[in-house]
């Protein structure tokens, strides 16, 4: 049978059982003088017991809880550290209280009860399952409490620790289960296993998702794949954002809109997603877009026109060492200049993709210690995109699209020096204009 060790020594060697025995004789003696039976006089005898218990416990319950509680609350309060304001968020200090009458109820009901013995059993079950709750909402309070606790510690508050309060407080709630199980059949806690064991099959399709999210969660945090706040990126369910909490069964993630998304831990095992962490610690985040030039728009430039770019001060040393590198190889190979396509001569691209690196390279916004690139892509039917690889020193979204917005703005406003265009569909004016011209 289900027995409570920590009562059983409260019940041995503090309060002596043996008194209250003589108590509860004297207190029936004197109702058998109001001429009543047996049975009614251990009736009254236990229900004025009862009364009296219970208006105890009451006056008990609340010295606990406006003194003992108020001291304690006044301690958390000049106290540094945060775990006792914790420990008094989660109740843990309340539920502790509630065991002194249940403690008290498990040895008096007995005595009070003594004139009926076939209630006896049934007294201490109650009472046991009492003291099971009051003890399971304890050990929960401590387990929320440790959990609120760890998120405070920088060195793990970005961790699933709502996973493992979760799975702490499901292996704590099976333990009651089987215990209260115990309580209320008369039998071994073995003998419940044994049949928990053949309908395991049955429990494992319930706690199919429970079992899934469990062991994504010890996956998740072993590979450190997913950390609260991180900025992660999952279009297939439409999440986007800072990820709030990782527990048993979901991952909440706060988009950029703040909504919030909802995704089973499990499916970050199973699915793949795009977690920025990289991108943040590493202090730079990629520009990586394109301006489509006007092909036609590309040619070779005249030397008045070089001349006019070199009162560009990023292009000027560029262009004179250019200049004396074609100059020296077209006199070395006897070019005839009459052909322009002979020999080596500067385009209007060449010299804007040299401007824009140039550009680059002074902005303070972009990073100096990575990747940085100018390219020309695939030509298409939308014209040349010539691409522009580089990082800004800041990864904060804002920020990196200001800087991209900067950098674009500038570019496109001064393509026209270079005597380049910008590719673009026509649009109705533009065929308006077209036609108005023709027609005169």
């Amino acid at each position: 049978m289900f027995n409570i060790q920590p009562i059983t020594f409260l019940q041995n060697n503090i309060i002596n059982t043996g008194e209250l025995n003589s108590i509860y004789n004297k207190i029936f003696s004197w109702v058998s003088k109001l001429n009543l039976d047996d049975f009614g006089s251990h009736m009254v005898t236990a229900i004025g017991l009862l009364l009296v218990f219970t208006i105890l416990m009451f006056l008990l319950d609340y010295v606990l809880r406006n003194i003992i509680l108020v001291i304690l609350r006044a301690y958390s309060i000049k106290s540094k550290t945060k775990l006792d304001d914790i420990l008094i968020r989660n109740k843990t200090f309340h539920n502790f209280t509630h065991l002194i009458p249940i403690a008290l109820a498990k040895i008096l009901f007995p005595i009070f009860f003594k004139g009926f013995p076939e209630l006896t059993a049934f007294t201490v079950a109650v009472t046991n399952i009492l003291v099971v709750i009051a003890v399971t909402l304890l050990v929960r309070s401590l387990i929320r409490s440790m959990r609120d606790y760890a998120k405070t510690k920088p060195k793990l508050a970005d961790n699933p620790i709502d996973s493992y309060s979760q799975v702490a407080s499901i292996i704590l709630y099976c333990f009651a289960g089987i215990i209260l199980y115990s309580i209320l059949s008369g039998e071994s806690p073995a003998t419940f296993l044994v049949s928990l064991g053949a309908a395991s099959a049955i429990l494992m399709l319930v706690f199919k998702d429970t079992i899934m999210g469990f062991v994504a969660s010890i996956q998740v945090s072993t590979n450190d794949m997913v950390r609260v706040g991180d900025w992660i990126e999952m279009t297939k369910f439409g999440a986007d954002g800072t990820v709030l909490e990782i527990n048993l069964s979901t991952v909440k993630v706060q988009n950029f809109d703040k909504t919030i998304t909802t995704i089973p831990t499990y499916l970050l095992i199973s699915d793949s997603f795009k977690n920025y962490r990289g991108m943040q610690n590493a202090g730079g985040r990629r520009i990586k877009r394109s301006i489509n030039i006007k092909m036609s728009s590309i040619r070779f430039l005249e030397q008045e026109e070089i001349e006019q770019l070199k009162r560009i001060k990023l292009l000027a040393p560029f262009i004179e060492e250019r200049q004396r590198e074609i100059d020296d190889f077209n006199e070395h190979n006897q070019v005839d200049k009459t052909m322009p396509v002979n020999g080596r001569r500067m385009t209007n691209i060449g010299l804007f993709r040299a401007y824009i690196m140039r550009y680059a390279q002074q902005n303070p916004n972009i990073h100096k210690e990575f990747f940085l690139l100018v390219r020309h892509m695939q030509p298409t039917e939308h014209g040349l995109p010539l691409e522009l690889y580089m990082f800004t020193n800041s990864t904060v979204w804002a920020t990196y699209e200001n800087v991209m917005a900067d950098i674009f703005d500038h570019l496109l406003a001064s393509i026209s020096f270079f005597h380049l265009e910008v590719f673009e569909l026509p649009s109705s004016d533009d065929i308006r204009e077209f036609l108005n011209k023709n027609m005169k």
